[in-house]
Formats: structure tokens, sequence, C-alpha cells
């Protein structure tokens, strides 16, 4: 019997900064991207370099387990020298690997994460064995006996399992997180509100609840002024739509403007939790199942919760690597009491 058993990738993380990096932002009239570019052609220095074990199937166990929750993980891997990584990695994490899955004849996830200055970054990912994962590679009985089962984004022909594992998860009690990916939000609204409607919590940025919903955020105008507002009006748009049974939590993090939680009769809205920034992977992975966890410790309480989540997700951008920075309940707390002045926002329907 398990707290929580999450499904999602696993990696084997390269990261590498170069002070050569150079930050280009292209404008138009209603939309601002940002890129990261290099010299065409040339040979460059590398500033700083690591290797760490990543993935959100990872990621959000080894966050569990710190947290103190019994903790299983479901991924897949090969059989060659980045699985060894992996695996070694998990040594005095508190994590149950009896659930992973090893083939010979794939090769594990592997990434390289140019950094950037800013402590942004851009992630090269080849998908590897996570993207297939199958029905028949899944311990059931598992998800069956936890009483949650956390769903990282899952790639390429793993998606396909997700209408199984949410319905089996319905159907056999266990609560469902839901972070959803690109490859579940691309496939349409229609398919993804089957998989949204089974889960009690729903994550996503807010990029991807823009492209999920199909709602842009509108720039203020000369005028109307949607930055003056305690909560952006599509963005209230974006939860409704999400939200689509009565006992559901929505949340949609917004980057350096903090994150909102939404539960069908207030809006909650918690800013980021300051400090340094290194690299921002694994930082998604550590606020969202630092929601789901703090659920429990704070009694549903859910400005708290998003509280207790930026304060990890704080620690994890403040190191390279998508654990490394990670905190338990008590550390959490005592970071909380040493500011008391954070705090979150409830915004009434």
């Amino acid at each position: 019997m398990f707290d929580v058993i999450t499904i999602g990738s696993a990696t084997m993380d390269v990261f590498v900064e170069s002070d050569d990096a150079n930050i280009v932002s292209v404008c138009r009239k209603d939309k601002k991207t940002e890129f990261m570019s290099y010299p065409y052609g040339a040979k460059l220095e590398i500033t700083d370099f690591d290797s760490q074990v990543g993935g959100g199937g990872i990621n959000t166990a080894v966050n569990f387990a710190n947290l103190g929750l019994k903790t299983s993980a479901i991924f897949k891997v090969g059989n060659d020298i980045y699985s060894k990584g992996i695996f070694k990695s998990f040594e005095n994490k508190n994590v149950d690997l009896s659930n992973a899955i090893q083939r010979d004849d794939v090769s594990t996830g592997f990434s390289i994460i140019l950094t950037s200055f800013e402590g942004d970054r851009t992630v090269l990912a080849h998908r590897g064995a996570n993207a297939l994962i199958q029905k028949s590679e899944i311990n059931f009985d598992a998800i069956k006996n936890s009483t949650l089962l956390y769903i990282a984004p899952l790639n390429g022909e793993s998606n396909k399992v997700l209408d199984d594992i949410v319905n089996f998860a319905k159907e056999n009690g266990t609560f469902v997180c839901f972070n959803a990916g690109t490859t579940s939000i691309k496939k349409g609204f229609n398919y993804l509100k089957k998989i949204i409607s089974t889960a009690q919590i729903v994550v996503m940025n807010k990029d991807e609840a823009s492209m999920a919903t199909e709602i842009q955020i509108r720039p203020d105008t000369r005028d109307e002024k949607f930055s003056d507002q305690l909560i952006h009006p599509d963005l209230k748009e974006m939860f409704k739509k999400l939200r689509i049974s009565d006992y559901q939590v929505i949340v949609i993090t917004d980057g350096g403007n903090g994150a909102y939680a939404y539960d069908g009769n207030n809006y909650y809205h918690c800013p980021i939790f300051d400090g340094p920034v290194v690299s921002t992977l694994g930082a998604g992975d550590a606020f969202a199942s630092t929601f789901c966890a703090a659920l429990q410790r704070t009694n549903r309480n859910l400005g708290k919760s998003l509280m207790y989540a930026s304060v990890n997700s704080a620690g994890v951008v403040s190191q390279f690597g998508a654990t490394q920075g990670l905190l338990t309940f008590e550390e959490i707390e005592k970071r909380l009491a040493d500011n008391p002045k954070y705090h979150y926002v409830v915004i009434e329907e």
C-alpha cells in the first residue's frame, strides 16, 4: 500500500551553461517570444556543466518521498549506462522501484539542458523509453492499492495508456492528480476533457492552459488595463472551462507572477517565493507534487498549499538539478515562519 504512486518520464539530464548565450526577444502586436541563441558556426566555451537524473516521474516521486509519503514510481528505461545512473540515484531516496519498467530493446531518455544567465532554460530531449510505456507493462494492482496516482506528462505512445489508468483509478477509488503535457493537450479539448474529468487535481502552466482551452490572455491596451486586476478575466475563463466536475481543484502556474488555484467558489493567488535562480528545470514538478501533498498537510487549505508549493519550488530553482534543492515539510514551514509577510490572496468569484 502506497500513499502515492507516480507515472511519468525518467531521464539523464546534462546541464550546459555558456556565457556566450544570448536571449533574443521577438515581439508582435499580440505576442512576445524569447529565444536562446548562440553565434552560428562558432565553437564556444562551456561555463558550467553538470549531470543529474530527472524526468517528471522521477522528480515527483523523489519529492513525495522527501515530504514523508510512502512512494512508488512507474517509469520506463533501457538497459544502458544511463539507466544504471538513474537506478543509482535512488539510493537513500526511499522510493519503491518495484514498478519501474526496464527493457533491453529501448534506450533510456536523455536530455541536454541549455541554461541561460537568467536561470531559465531550453531543453533538447530524446524521449527514448519514456515514449514507449505499454499498458501490459503497468502494475495496475499498485495503482489500486495507492491513495493517490500522480500522472506526470506522458509523451508519444505512452500517452495511449492515459485513458486506461485514469479510468482504473476512478473505478478503484484512487485519487488522481493530473499534470497535463503537450501530447495530451494537442489531441484537443474533447479528448483532454475525458481525462480531466476523472482527476481531483489538475495542474498546468499558463501556456498549457491557454493551448488546452484555446483562450488567449489579452495584453493591456490603452482602454483596458488587465494587469491592474487581481486576476486576469481570461485566466478566469480558463479555470471555468478546465473545471469540469464539482469536486475538482484546478491549478495554473504563471512563472514569475506566481500561481493560482480555483475550487469553484474562490480563486487563490500566491506570489513566487523569492530566492536565487540557478536553473528552473524541475520547478514545475516540485510545485505540482508539493501542492498535492500539502493539501492533506493543510487540511485542504488551497492558499496555504500554494505557499508550500512555491517555497519548495524556490528551493529547487536555487540549485542545478531537478531534485537537488527539495525541502521537507518541516523545512518549508520554517521558511514560511521566517517570512511572515509572505502570504496568499483569496479572490471571490
